[in-house]
This record gives structure tokens, sequence and C-alpha cells, in this order.
């Protein structure tokens, strides 16, 4: 087997050992003041992401990062959530494919996907505040692989699927490899961020910092969006509804959710 590093062909011997995990915490937030609103907002993200989609987004997914599917299993819960399962295994990537791997594409409740060294989960948490009308979901995904498949390559179709408002992502390489004289690589491929890979109309729409542990292949960046148009974020109700100091208000309550969320700390009232 070959592999490509700084423009010259590695060889290994045997297997690429090497294990990549690509997290994410997707959040998507938004405003349903009345219990009904609440309760609608949570019937929608059910229905939004019930284990038929998972299942359609898992598989492509998969054939992003150049995998193919071996088997499913699925199932929705009551009152919400879903899981599905997927045994995966790697195939070799067409040359005119790997051009369009870095374009946008979608992901969202509970997912479980092998390939046949790796997997990829994701679980959904949609909830809402009683007391402030703020409504947030969380998508947690992480897409681990082995040999010659990349998560990197799912990256911007994940981001755009789920209409992500913060973004957290976390990326590692794990383990080493060898080549065919004995020495071990920990690291098959150049990075030094995770903004690297993400597709330049992403990056117009998020602010970011990153925290990169460049010695341990630890990737870390954070993302949110620019800008908070109130229509964009109000669940069942039109912003022109409302009253111009209640407008004011919830864009408030909604910039201190997501910046709460972005830092991982509260701010005081």
């Amino acid at each position: 087997m070959t592999l490509e590093r700084r423009n010259k062909k590695l060889k290994l011997s045997g297997f690429n050992n090497l294990t990549k995990t690509l997290s994410f915490n997707i959040y998507d937030i938004n405003y349903a003041d009345t219990p009904a609103q609440q309760a609608a907002y949570l019937e929608y993200i059910d229905e939004e992401y019930n284990a038929e989609r998972l299942t359609t987004i898992l598989t492509e997914v998969s054939h992003l990062i150049g995998a193919n599917v071996l088997n499913i299993a699925r199932q929705d819960y009551e009152p919400q959530g879903a899981s599905v399962t997927m045994l995966i295994s790697e195939e070799p990537l067409a040359s005119e494919s790997i051009s369009n791997l870095e374009k946008p594409g979608p992901l969202p409740e509970v997912v479980v996907g092998h390939l046949d060294k790796s997997h990829i989960t994701v679980h959904t948490y949609p909830e809402s505040h009683p007391d402030n009308g703020i409504s947030t979901f969380r998508a947690d995904i992480d897409v681990s692989t082995c040999g010659r498949v990349s998560p990197l390559r799912a990256l911007n179709y994940l981001i755009h699927n789920f209409d992500s408002d913060i973004v957290i992502l976390d990326y590692r390489v794990r383990g080493f490899t060898r080549d065919v004289r004995g020495r071990k690589h920990y690291i098959d491929h150049n990075i030094n961020s995770i903004q690297n890979y993400i597709a330049p109309d992403t990056s117009r729409l998020f602010e970011m910092i990153d925290v990169n542990v460049y010695q341990e292949n630890i990737f870390h960046t954070k993302m949110m969006r620019k800008g908070v148009m109130l229509d964009d974020y109000l669940f069942g109700i039109d912003a022109a509804e409302l009253k111009p100091a209640q407008q004011k208000k919830i864009q408030q309550q909604l910039q201190k959710e997501m910046l709460e969320i972005f830092y991982g700390r509260n701010i005081p009232r």
C-alpha cells in the first residue's frame, strides 16, 4: 500500500494503522416563546432528524469519505430520538470523485456507523428553556477512520446540513503506522489547522478560533456564525409581530446564548 506525504510516496509495511477522529458539537439556536411553540420545535426536530433521514445522511457521509456501506440497523424512540448503526468497509477512491470531496453537502438523533476498523456516531439533544424561550438543538458527531479514508472529507458536508450556529471541532490522529524500513509514522498528511479543510463559502459565514497541540497531533477549532438576523432564529413567529423592545431583548438573549456556548462559560446578566 502507498500513500502520499509531502508529495512523496511512502511505502508502508502492511495496513495503515493510524486512527483519524473528527468530533463535532453542532448547535442550532432558536427562540420559541410559548409552550405550544416549544413543543412544536421539539416535534419539528424529531421529525427532521428521524432514523430514516439519518440513514440517508450517513450513507452519503460514508460515500464522501470513500467507504462502502455493508449493513444498516436503525430505530426511532418515543418521545424523541433515533438510532442508526451502519457497517462500512473501505473502498478505492476514484480520481474524479476526489475532486468533489471538499464540496459542502448533509448529517443529524442517535447514529452509530462502523467501518471495518472505524465508526461513525451521531447523537442529538433538543431542549427548550421554559423561562426565556431559548431552544437549543445539539448534535454530537464522531467520525473515526483507519487506513486511507479520511473523516475530514465529510467536514463541510456535515456543517452545511445542520444549519449550524455554533460548531466545536476536534481532530486527532492517534497511534502510528510503519514504513517498509520499520520506521514509525505518527501522521500521514500535512495539517496545521482544521480550518485548512473548511470551504471558503463556509469560512465567510463564521468567526473561528483555534487551540492546537501540534506535538500531539490534536487540532481544535471553534466556529460561531456571524451576525444574528432575528427572523432566522424565531420559531412560530415573525419579527414584524414583535415590538422593537421585544426584538431587542430576544436578540440579546440569542447572542448571549451563542457566546456562552462558544466560549464554554456563563455570562453574568
